[in-house]
């Protein structure tokens, strides 16, 4: 079994904040695979799917970002998943919207809930990181993270949730490099039509 947990809070308050990426973009994929609904479990949202003949766990941990490693190993105890079998979705300060990067063990990187989820388990676990951008200034990280994610922010951190969905079977097979590059080709900017540089040559 894999489990896949997206990071984020709950609460409608919460449901546009740039913090909430993990939780949008694991949403997406229950949507898109036709998981079983969601029910309450290990204080989290839980729902079962398969993707390309894997047993899938979605997990929502509803324990507020900075908590979420009380969920995430309650699961995993409970399923005896092993670490190489866990991807955490989160919002990723190091990295620009638009940009998404799979890694295995390394540090939280400021996010809490991965820091949380580290505490816990370890960290020799799997995370995809999903860019939002950094403010600039250390003390502008919070509200940047807890606020909505613009509208022109919004398309562009949708278009990243739908090729995450449409893709995660390649890295649910241990294929993360194909994964990556499937995302690359789905978000790149479309080409300038109007140059031909061949033209009076």
């Amino acid at each position: 079994m894999i489990l896949l947990v997206g990071l984020g809070n709950p609460g409608k308050g919460y449901a546009g904040n740039r913090h909430n990426f993990g939780y949008m973009a694991v949403d997406e994929i229950i949507r898109r695979h036709s998981f079983m609904p969601e029910r309450i479990k290990f204080q989290g949202l839980i729902a079962e799917g398969n993707i390309g003949g894997t047993k899938v766990l979605a997990l929502k941990p509803t324990t507020y970002m900075n908590l979420s490693g009380q969920s995430v190993s309650e699961a995993m105890r409970f399923y005896k998943i092993p670490l190489e079998s866990i991807f955490v979705l989160h919002d990723e300060l190091d990295l620009p919207l638009g940009k998404v990067r799979v890694k295995t063990g390394g540090g939280h990187g400021g996010n809490n809930g991965i820091r949380s989820i580290m505490a816990h388990i370890g960290e020799n676990f799997s995370r995809v990181r999903l860019g939002v951008g950094h403010p600039g200034e250390k003390h502008l990280v919070t509200a940047h993270v807890l606020k909505d994610f613009s509208k022109p922010e919004l398309a562009v951190a949708e278009k990243i949730i739908d090729s995450i969905a449409r893709h995660i079977s390649l890295l649910i097979a241990g294929n993360a490099s194909g994964f990556m590059n499937k995302l690359s080709l789905d978000t790149a900017p479309p080409k300038d039509q109007g140059k031909d540089e061949t033209k009076g040559n």
